[in-house]
């Protein structure tokens, strides 16, 4: 008997079935079109801001989207390189024919996973208990845990202008009825929309007006396991343009045009306030004279261009003038038009910390279908919905991460906590301790995690604990190694405009500087170590004091997640707590007090009468 159902092929899908199968749970991936699997319907990229954080953790948890964007993508670099190693995140511009092949060709070597094509339109549920799916010919698939990644595919609407089309991404048939029967089971259902722009034929466009942007000139990965795939000088460009004053002027004089602005007056899904169509920028962001988008190339097999940046649901005739009013786009041909997408998705808060939802036990939701943007956002919580599943099976606790531990912490913990209005998009200032949730410790914070829950292998947990090793061997060479201030270094210190120390120090105190690095120390002194341990020991020495005070507000953090909330508790008895507090305590119904606190309505008074309502009745945070 299948134990495992997943319901959807995209990012979260497959993290969930791989982790699933890998753990040894029979498990069958449900998806509707296997030329979908993994597949990327908008921006063609992983990784960037804090995103490219979230795919090293998934790499270190055991998941599988580094190694695939390791082995496919067309270029690669470290966004934010000039900044602090808090905000520094890899992007890869991913390729849209050979990621899904390879992710494909991954999934179907795993013996206890089997894939097939087929949709989902309700749940077998007895004493709200999940028991397996039914397909929409009615045939019935038993299971004893379902996992729900279904995407934008809930009660898809393509929009363009006044046009609205019942359909996914690729013109696909949506899941008609899901989301009905999601909704009569007793969850809350939104909706939401996203969008994406032109796809245009790379040899109508004149790059010689645009700026090229070229990957990093030194190798990077996404993967803890893996060594580069490809060579530096093979990776292809993406190129910047921008909007001009014709453009906004060709937006403004059509808005009425827009889906969203007027040309349909049926539209209910709130738009990503991060990520908002060229329509939005123009009248929220009216004082400027021009916005950025990058000309990113989507596979090495066919010419189609992607316009980031330029999301719109236009009327085709006014896209083409939007178009051809960009530099090095006046003869450009649009090979795909830009449109919304308006679908279906359960609201948050009825998930617990494990993604199982407190509506139907054994029921499992992951992706967009959370209410999240993004295929990293998605795959980290396939991940975690699949290790969960499976040890829910295996009759041990679920994997929680912490806001200290991991942005996939931060992200979980925000949307069952504080819900979403729109969809949600990870970003560096979401997380309190991101001092601490680099992209180059994440194998250090998380691997354990993936070993102790059976996705890290022996292996490759002795790497880490070599690599932790080589760390505190250099960090005590830096102590012992000293520098005696000589003519001739002192000489380079006043060459780079430094102050010249007035006495010998020790490369521990010198790296204490923040405008002293290794290479500089490396023209006296080798560092007989690898580039890799050098980065981790600059970064702790550099910033020793401010990880050394992340680390004590995080015990802050532990000590409050430690009281915790009886799940029972009845909110009505509690006297002298706001209304707005208790409505929100009910609905989110928080495990401990540190997460009663992130709840949003909840102010500090009403956590006091908590906090003494527990003492009193329970005994409890004494």
């Amino acid at each position: 008997m299948v134990e495992i159902i997943v319901v959807g092929g995209g990012h979260a899908g497959c993290e969930a079935a791989y982790a699933c199968a890998r753990k040894g749970h029979k498990t069958l991936l449900i998806t509707s079109n296997l030329k979908n699997i993994a597949d990327m319907p908008c921006n063609p990229h992983i990784g960037g801001s804090a995103k490219g954080i979230v795919v090293r953790e998934i790499d270190a948890l055991g998941g599988i989207m580094g190694k695939i964007a390791d082995k496919t993508h067309l270029q690669i670099k470290m966004l934010n390189s000039a900044k602090g190693p808090a905000v520094q995140s890899l992007r890869a511009q991913g390729d849209k024919v050979t990621y899904p092949q390879e992710m494909l060709k991954t999934l179907e070597s795993l013996e206890n996973l089997e894939i097939k094509e087929a949709m989902v339109e309700d749940l077998i549920v007895k004493n709200n208990k999940v028991e397996g799916v039914i397909l929409d010919n009615n045939k019935k698939n038993e299971s004893k845990i379902v996992i729900l990644t279904t995407g934008t595919y809930l009660k898809a609407d393509i929009l363009v202008g006044s046009t609205r089309t019942r359909q996914g991404p690729h013109g696909e048939k949506p899941s008609l009825h899901l989301s009905d029967k999601l909704k009569e089971y007793g969850f809350k259902i939104i909706r939401l929309k996203t969008g994406t722009p032109q796809r245009i034929d790379k040899n109508t466009i004149d790059f010689s007006k645009t700026r090229e942007e070229p990957g990093d000139n030194k190798y990077l990965t996404f993967s803890f396991d893996l060594e580069p795939q490809y060579k530096i000088e093979d990776q292809v460009p993406c190129h910047l343009t921008y909007t001009t004053e014709e453009t906004h002027r060709i937006i403004r004089e059509n808005l009425n045009k827009s889906s969203m602005y007027g040309a349909l007056d049926d539209i209910e899904g709130i738009g990503p306030r991060y990520c908002p169509s060229i329509e939005d920028k123009v009248v929220r962001f009216s004082d400027k004279e021009r916005h950025q988008l990058f000309i990113e190339p989507e596979s090495r097999y066919y010419d189609d261009m992607y316009l980031q940046g330029f999301s719109t649901s236009m009327p085709p005739e006014v896209q083409e003038l939007m178009v051809h009013s960009l530099p090095g786009f006046e003869h450009a041909k649009i090979l795909k038009y830009g449109y919304a997408i308006e679908y279906d998705a359960i609201y948050p808060t009825q998930l617990k910390a494990s993604l199982e939802t407190k509506v139907l036990e054994n029921l499992y939701t992951a992706g967009q279908i959370n209410g999240t943007s993004g295929y990293e956002e998605a795959a980290c919580q396939g991940l975690m919905a699949g290790i969960n599943a499976s040890l829910k099976l295996e009759g041990k606790e679920p994997l929680v991460l912490k806001r200290n531990e991991a942005y996939i912490g931060v992200l979980i913990d925000d949307l069952i906590t504080k819900g979403i209005r729109d969809p949600y998009r990870l970003l560096t200032s979401r997380a309190e301790f991101r001092l601490l949730l680099r992209s180059d410790n994440a194998d250090q914070r998380l691997r354990r995690h993936g070993y102790e829950v059976g996705l890290i292998d022996e292996e490759q947990i002795n790497r880490l604990n070599q690599k932790e090793k080589e760390i505190n061997s250099c960090l005590e060479w830096c102590i012992e190694q000293k520098l005696k201030i000589t003519k001739e270094i002192a000489e380079k210190f006043i060459e780079r405009n430094f102050i010249v120390p007035n006495a010998t120090l020790t490369f521990e105190q010198l790296l204490s500087r923040p405008e002293i690095n290794i290479e500089f120390l490396e023209q006296f002194q080798e560092f007989p170590f690898d580039d890799e341990i050098k980065e981790q020991v600059e970064i702790f020495l550099k910033y020793r004091g401010y990880i050394e005070k992340s680390y004590k507000e995080a015990e802050k953090l532990l000590k409050l997640e430690k009281k915790q909330i009886p799940e029972g508790i009845d909110y009505d008895k509690i006297k002298n707590i706001a209304s707005e507090a208790r409505q929100k305590l009910k609905e989110v119904r928080p495990t401990t007090i540190a997460q009663a606190i992130r709840i949003s309505g909840v102010n500090p008074s009403d956590i006091s009468i908590l906090s003494v309502y527990l003492k009193k009745e329970y005994g409890k945070n004494e």
